[in-house]
């Protein structure tokens, strides 16, 4: 965005690079473009296809933990699944979640008219990529069976 700095002067560069201060974002991005080429590469059809299985897989077997309710399940959703899970609070799943190495989103999901409609103030939310796996999805599983018991043997103690 400077032509020229002195003590006494400073004078800009035209527009509209007089506009740009720093740095342009070259490494973000060189990386999008990497992005975009590791994507082409696998193909957008094949990454729905195997995303789609992974949906299918992690909501079969969240549909079978107790107290846990999905929710949405359009025919053609993305990879993501949203859900609550009776007794346990959001914040408490995700925090225990990460120390296991799971990373996933709690609260409003800013969708705050979504969660009006369900009737709830939070959620979790976890997602799918093409690096996932049905590993990936077994011990997502497996950490949350423990952590929500730990929760509900806490909560039930404390009382």
């Amino acid at each position: 965005m400077i032509e020229r700095v002195s003590y006494d002067h400073s004078s800009f560069q035209q527009p509209p690079l007089k506009f740009e201060a720093g740095t342009p974002m070259i490494a973000e991005i060189m990386g999008l473009g990497a992005a975009i080429d590791y994507i082409e590469q696998l193909g957008r059809k094949r990454i729905m296809a195997y995303e789609t299985e992974l949906v299918q897989s992690a909501t079969q077997a969240l549909q079978e933990i107790p107290g846990l309710r999905i929710l949405g399940n359009a025919p053609n959703k993305g990879a993501i699944i949203s859900f609550v899970i009776e007794g346990c609070h959001p914040l408490d799943v995700g925090s225990l979640l990460d120390l296991k190495g799971i990373a996933l989103r709690t609260g409003h999901l800013c969708a705050q008219p979504a969660m009006q409609r369900f009737g709830i103030s939070s959620s979790l939310r976890i997602s799918f990529a093409p690096y996932n796996t049905a590993e990936d999805i077994s011990y997502f599983v497996d950490c949350l069976r423990a952590v929500c018991g730990q929760l509900l043997q806490y909560s039930s103690s404390s009382i």
